[in-house]
């Protein structure tokens, strides 16, 4: 059998990732880094909008907790590969587990200001634990990975540490997108009384939906330490939450690598892009959020949708 054009496509373009250290300078392939650790926010959320219909504006906290988790086991245990990841993984778990039970009893606009309380809550903690996160200083000092026993100072090596991690994880939400577990979520994202009344039970599969979504974004934050090797309550706050959900929004929701997209554009424009605009990134991201909910309703991905329904019309 052939494998699909997806698939190739796919594998292209992780060649081409995979390539990136040995063509492009240290600065760019930093941004990149930034932007596969942003995308995997965004994915593990795609799980929640897009797939389970969970809209959420608290997700930045699972990402946050797995990032100071990592951070703080590489000062003060180890920061030997790939334990900080696994830690921060399994923190982000706990914590949606934690909050997930509650959350997921509530749909639509409840579902997302509980979220929103919860995101909060857990900021206002993290600033008031400074022995554990630093306050409004942050976590810093975060010594580099180890691979072996080394050090991975080099920007090209870090990245493709990054990158390693961002396919773990992509992989595993693709996997479960694809599989009749989520097209259970899907079924229950269309028309949850339908669902309860064929004998499946919405809260523990929105709640299995969460929990997972809460272990990627985990696993993404410790990314974030691992990249950045600071950690700071701007991450798990609402801002981060919000570019999240305007990245999936932007890239197309429901679609996972739309998500991706999303996130590098707006990665794109607030790193690359808005120090040249002396400051005004946030008003251009308004402009192109507002340009992709009117021009386009579904997205970056509903472009090659369009693409692929067109070509079905055409007579052979």
């Amino acid at each position: 059998m052939r494998p699909s054009p997806g698939v190739l496509l796919g594998a292209a373009v992780l060649v081409v990732l995979a390539l990136v250290p040995l063509f492009v300078a240290p600065y760019e392939t930093g941004i990149l880094a930034r932007i596969l650790t942003f995308a995997l926010l965004a994915v593990s959320l795609d799980l929640l909008v897009g797939i389970t219909g969970l809209p959420s504006l608290g997700h930045a906290a699972y990402f946050g907790i797995g990032a100071y988790t990592a951070g703080w086991l590489s000062i003060n245990v180890t920061s030997e590969a790939p334990v900080p990841l696994l830690a921060a993984t399994a923190a982000g778990a706990l914590a949606a587990a934690a909050t997930g039970w509650l959350a997921v009893r509530s749909s639509g606009i409840f579902f997302l200001m509980l979220t929103l309380a919860i995101g909060e809550l857990i900021f206002q903690l993290a600033q008031q634990w400074e022995s554990v996160t630093g306050g409004s200083n942050g976590l810093y000092g975060i010594p580099a990975v180890r691979v072996a026993g080394s050090p991975l100072t080099e920007v090209g090596f870090v990245y493709w540490y990054l990158l390693a991690a961002f396919v773990l994880g992509y992989a595993v939400l693709q996997v479960v997108s694809a599989s009749p577990f989520g097209a259970v979520l899907r079924g229950i994202r269309d028309n949850e009384p339908r669902m309860r009344s064929l004998g499946y039970s919405p809260f523990r599969y929105k709640l299995a939906a969460f929990v997972l979504a809460g272990a990627v974004a985990g696993l993404a934050g410790g990314m974030l330490a691992a990249q950045q090797r600071l950690v700071t309550t701007a991450d798990l706050g609402f801002t981060t939450a919000a570019l999240a959900l305007l990245a999936v929004v932007i890239g197309g929701a429901g679609t996972l690598w739309g998500a991706c997209l999303g996130a590098a554009l707006v990665v794109l424009i607030r790193d690359a892009l808005g120090p040249r605009l002396d400051g005004h990134g946030p008003l251009v991201l308004g402009l192109v959020f507002i340009l992709a909910v009117y021009l386009l309703p579904r997205g970056f991905a509903g472009l090659a949708g369009l693409r692929v329904r067109r070509r079905r019309k055409q007579p052979a």
